[in-house]
């Protein structure tokens, strides 16, 4: 134990080449691969990055070399940059506010989907073990204290000017490189990881008054719902990780929605999301914020298009098997169906989404008013996409039976994903034939839209989450369809050939829902924009 030593100078020098060459080499080698290489300065140029990082994670640990403080924070940042790096290799994703606002309210299925031999081996070998040998070094010198302030002193100031001389040379290859390579900077750990923490932290606990803030206080029932002797049933299926480019009814060559194409649904070819994950796309749509003024949080503490449903006297029940509402659900009955444990859709700590089906027609007998229902899938939730659907629906194969997505055959991995739309095509049809049994006791409708998208290996990058400036399609473009009975069309008045017409050349977001269910309902309240619904242009 007593040979673990060595200098404070040595420390700081072994920890900056372990943060720049170890933790931060996917991003140097990112980095390197968007240079030309058209000429010895562009040669110049990348041999530059790790200097500048070098240097500045040397500068860093000089000034912040507190004893006591030093290696506990070290050991925090070496174990959150080993993990962070492990997904930016393996998935292709960057850290940001979003993604840590995933990792603090995400569930344990999730969670530990994520977890495997491989993620377990490059924790210990790059996190745990690093870790274990900083805590059990001893850090030593027999030099005056104040000879080791001033050399630490030197140190910093020389990186600094080292930092400042390469920019002087290089500022125009720096500036259009993270100009032009906008994730490239959210790959630098542990920066990534902490500036993204402070940030979440800041928006989550510390962004002052947090009172709730009610809005649509005025809403009330239309004159067309309260004239109808039959109430209003609308179930509004919110799917999860449902890309538009694997959807038959957009025109993929795939029969993946042998079912709906049956049933005369409208399908919104030019779907786009608010968000790319879950934790901003779902509090976004619900809220009465557009996605370009979107403020999560805001949204955190305002009532969203529920609780508008709710002031009009409408009965609102959620239904969840995806790990939570993210807030939108908190005011009204909600309940999350992993819980009942149904023999034969449930597993472990997991559910199919037919679930959410389960003794719904109970429910159903017992409403005596207007009513909305949203049932929130597990969807294609990756990476484990093969458990999302039964044997039934493997359809396309072979597939990838592995949450390790990066090492499959990348048709085995489109087909398994497919699967998992095949059985979404399912559920959705299910529900479409629940409320057809209903029919005669309420004016029926069904709306269906995903939360954001999946990436499957395209651009070098899985699953969800990257900067929306930056996202591809494959995350943004998002399924959307209505459904709706033939009473409930002559009812509100909606000519249901224009709104096909209407879907196919449309561009619409998740901006709509808030008032185009206002609209499906028939509420009325100053925070509806008629504009904004999808329906009012075909009404009459």
């Amino acid at each position: 134990m007593n040979k673990l030593r060595c200098n404070e100078n040595t420390f700081n020098l072994f920890a900056a080449l372990f943060f720049t060459f170890i933790l931060n080499a996917v991003f140097l080698s990112r980095a390197w691969e968007t240079i030309p290489y058209t000429s010895a300065r562009d040669y110049l140029f990348a041999a530059t990055l790790p200097v500048v990082l070098f240097s500045a994670f040397l500068f860093i640990f000089s000034v912040a070399a507190v004893p006591w403080l030093r290696k506990p924070l070290l050991i925090i940042l070496v174990l959150a940059s080993a993990a962070a790096n492990y997904f930016i290799y393996s998935f292709g994703t960057v850290i940001d506010t979003n993604k840590i606002q995933n990792v603090f309210e995400t569930d344990a299925q999730e969670a530990t989907a994520l977890f495997s031999l491989r993620y377990l081996v490059w924790m210990t070998v790059i996190g745990v073990i690093p870790a274990v040998f900083i805590a059990l070094i001893r850090i030593g010198t027999n030099r005056p204290w104040w000879m080791n302030i001033t050399f630490r002193a030197v140190t910093a100031l020389a990186s600094v000017l080292l930092v400042l001389l390469v920019a002087a040379l290089f500022y125009k290859d720096y500036a259009s490189l993270v100009r032009n390579n906008k994730g490239l900077v959210k790959m630098i750990t542990p920066a990534n990881v902490v500036s993204s923490v402070g940030h979440y932290a800041d928006n989550r606990w510390f962004a002052g008054d947090q009172t709730l803030e009610q809005i649509g206080l005025d809403a009330k029932k239309g004159p067309l719902i309260n004239a109808e002797k039959k109430k209003t049933l609308v179930i509004f299926v919110l799917g999860e990780t449902g890309r538009a480019e694997d959807f038959l009814l957009g025109g993929y060559a795939r029969e993946t929605n042998p079912k709906l194409k049956q049933d005369n649904v409208i399908y919104y070819p030019y779907a786009s999301s608010c968000g790319t994950e879950t934790a901003i796309s779902v509090p976004c749509m619900f809220s009465n914020m557009p996605r370009e003024h979107y403020d999560a949080s805001l949204a955190h503490h305002q009532e969203g298009v529920l609780d508008v449903m709710v002031h009009a006297g409408v009965n609102v029940l959620w239904r969840e098997n995806d790990g939570g509402c993210k807030g939108a659900c908190d005011r009204v009955p909600h309940t999350d169906m992993t819980k009942w444990k149904v023999s034969g859709l449930c597993r472990r700590d997991y559910c199919l989404d037919d679930v959410l089906l389960h003794r719904l027609n109970n429910y159903i007998d017992s409403v005596k008013d207007d009513t909305v229902i949203v049932l929130h899938q597990m969807g294609s939730h990756g990476p484990a996409y093969y458990l999302r659907y039964p044997e039934e629906m493997r359809k396309f194969t072979p597939t990838c039976d592995s949450n390790q997505i990066q090492d499959c055959d990348h048709q085995a991995l489109v087909n398994t994903y497919d699967n998992s739309i095949l059985y979404t095509d399912s559920m959705v049809d299910n529900t479409i034939s629940l409320l057809k049994s209903y029919s005669d006791k309420f004016n029926v409708a069904l709306v269906y839209l995903s939360d954001h998208g999946e990436s499957l290996g395209e651009h070098g990058m899985y699953l969800h989450g990257a900067p929306y400036v930056f996202a591809p399609s494959q995350q943004t473009h998002i399924p959307l369809l209505l459904w709706m009975s033939p009473d409930y069309a002559s009812t509100y008045g909606i000519n249901q050939q224009c709104l096909q017409q209407s879907a196919k050349t449309s561009a619409v977001s998740q901006n709509n829902v808030f008032h185009t269910l206002l609209g499906m309902m028939n509420v009325q309240t100053k925070e509806y924009q008629p504009s904004l619904d999808l329906i009012k242009s075909c009404q009459v």
